[in-house]
């Protein structure tokens, strides 16, 4: 079977690549690779339909600016493709992130993730980031939610750090079905996986929420968000660059949440807020 190869060049790469990814995903792509420029996605021939691109509403987007080429090539390994754009990570020398043909690493939290087409592997800067995070703050005993979970691996790393009731939310068929994939992967115990978004929410209760989406999303969501943090409770937000922080602080502050800690990373940011005790 042949396979159309196309090459996107977009700028600014996140959070465009992300979404870019999520719309062909749906449109039928099978495979991605990530790159410093944009991304490289792979449909087989006969399932490409030709109005595929006039469909996909980011490239009608005026925020990004986005150009691909299109390629026929023969059939992909996949897996070969995959190795080679897939590095083990090391957060802090604590947490490893790795894919299951890596060597494990000799670090405390041994994290196994096979991406295929989900977003989170630790290697862009808003997860790394969002894990750094996780490692910093104490999570023994708490509720945790990951919203917009990717691959999962945040909510891992949440049960590696002793978090006991996870949830893990996403809006993509193939991220939930990804997920799960890697929870198992994983044997953890205490996540549970959901498909869908922010109306989910209603009636949860959260002491610690991760919610690595995009910025305008996350400007929709902080309500839900904060509707659903317990008095107490601790909020980490990425997926924005740092010229973006005086919005996300304003709807934060609005909420009643505290900004707390900052992390920069390649120009993008990942932040805490904590929400007002009641006493």
């Amino acid at each position: 079977m042949n396979y159309l190869e196309f090459r996107f060049v977009i700028e600014p790469p996140q959070p465009a690549s992300e979404i870019l990814i999520a719309e062909l995903g749906m449109a039928g792509f099978e495979s991605f690779v990530e790159n410093e420029d944009g991304i490289t996605a792979y449909i087989p021939t006969e399932e490409y339909e030709a109005e595929t691109m006039s469909g996909l509403h980011i490239l009608q987007s005026n925020e990004f600016d986005i150009s691909f080429t299109q390629t026929e090539i023969e059939q992909v390994n996949w897996n070969v493709e995959w190795e080679k754009n897939f590095h083990p990570i090391v957060v802090n020398e604590e947490c490893g992130v790795r894919a299951p043909f890596h060597p494990q690493p000799d670090v405390k939290y041994d994290i196994v993730i096979e991406p295929k087409m989900s977003f989170g592997t630790g290697h862009h800067a808003t997860t790394h980031m969002m894990i750094e995070f996780l490692l910093k703050y104490d999570l023994q005993g708490k509720k945790v939610l990951d919203m917009g979970c990717g691959t999962g691996v945040l909510a891992i790393v949440a049960e590696k750090k002793g978090a006991t009731e996870i949830d893990a939310i996403d809006i993509d068929n193939w991220c939930y079905q990804n997920t799960l994939e890697n929870v198992g992967r994983n044997a953890c115990e205490n996540i549970s996986v959901f498909e869908g978004a922010a109306e989910l929410l209603e009636g949860r209760n959260y002491d610690v929420i991760i919610a690595n989406i995009n910025r305008n999303i996350l400007l929709e969501d902080i309500s839900a968000y904060n509707k659903c943090l317990n008095s107490g409770g601790e909020l980490y937000l990425s997926g924005f660059y740092s010229k973006d922080i005086p919005a996300i602080r304003k709807e934060c502050e609005k909420e009643g949440l505290e900004y707390s800690d900052y992390i920069e990373r390649d120009e993008w940011v990942a932040l805490r807020f904590v929400k007002n005790k009641i006493e």
